[in-house]
């Protein structure tokens, strides 16, 4: 565990109102040419804020990005995850601590270590035996927002926790990136309560690189498909077309819910493209 001197705190950290008075660190810090993308959730995260988050970090698999989070159970540790399979940096701020002892959750002390020999980093503003309480992680959150040039929320409730770090965002004037969802989504609501605000709608991997100003990498060539699960497939093959969305659901006899998670993860796939809800295939 190293102390950092305050001359070598990352740029967005000095920036930020209230700045930290010290920092400590394990591993190595985020180059100096690196993007950062904070992603942060809620801890009970559903089938569709695993698969966005995977899809988008996937996206990003050979840019010069990092990905920040806190290690927390939920959206938190599936980023650190998908950064590590995809071969990406990853630092994590935890909200206490970084002794071994200390790292919180202690589920997640294996996570952390693989953070750290991937040649990721774990960062701290408080002393490393420093047991998190619930105060630390609201003053960790600024750590989060403030380090990185954006921070992507792909789902949240309306009175979600996230929604701290995502409003610190808003404040410190870094880009805020939201995944829209499903309207009849609870999960989605606090989302689209920043959308309306003028938060950045992500809805492709495109989008994302767009929101990072990154060049999209060319694809291998005869690159095979990835595998479609049997509802993408019946959709696809129905999209002989241009249909609408609601004659699209008609037709594969979807429930307007499953339908609707289906089909935006098929757009940030790639799979299929739609404009005032007319879908097309991309195949």
């Amino acid at each position: 565990i190293v102390e950092l001197p305050a001359a070598e705190f990352p740029v967005g950290l000095r920036e930020i109102p209230q700045p930290p008075e010290k920092l400590n660190y394990r591993g190595q810090l985020p180059a100096a040419d690196l993007t950062l993308l904070s992603i942060v959730g809620p801890r009970k995260y559903t089938t569709y804020g695993k698969q966005v988050v995977e899809e988008l970090v996937g996206g990003l698999k050979g840019q010069p990005v990092g990905i920040v989070s806190g290690l927390a159970l939920g959206i938190d540790s599936l980023a650190h995850e998908a950064a590590l399979k995809n071969g990406l940096y990853t630092l994590a701020i935890p909200g206490g601590g970084i002794s071994d002892e200390r790292i919180y959750p202690a589920s997640h002390k294996k996570l952390a270590y693989r953070i750290l020999e991937a040649g990721g980093g774990l960062l701290s503003e408080f002393d490393p035996d420093f047991q998190a309480t619930k105060w630390s992680f609201i003053q960790r959150n600024r750590l989060v927002a403030g380090i990185s040039q954006a921070t992507l929320l792909p789902e949240a409730a309306p009175k979600s926790g996230t929604l701290t770090t995502a409003r610190m965002t808003a404040d410190y004037s870094r880009d805020l990136l939201v995944v829209p969802g499903s309207i009849f989504a609870e999960t989605s609501k606090g989302v689209h309560q920043f959308l309306k605000l003028g938060a950045i709608p992500i809805t492709s991997k495109e989008d994302l690189l767009d929101a990072l100003n990154l060049a999209p990498q060319e694809a291998a060539p005869a690159q095979a498909s990835l595998a479609l699960s049997p509802i993408e497939l019946l959709i696809i093959n129905t999209l002989t077309e241009p249909t609408h969305r609601d004659e699209l659901i008609r037709k594969c006899g979807l429930g307007v819910a499953e339908a609707a998670q289906t089909l935006m993860m098929l757009e940030l796939q790639g799979h299929i493209a739609s404009e005032q809800n007319v879908y097309r295939r991309c195949l």
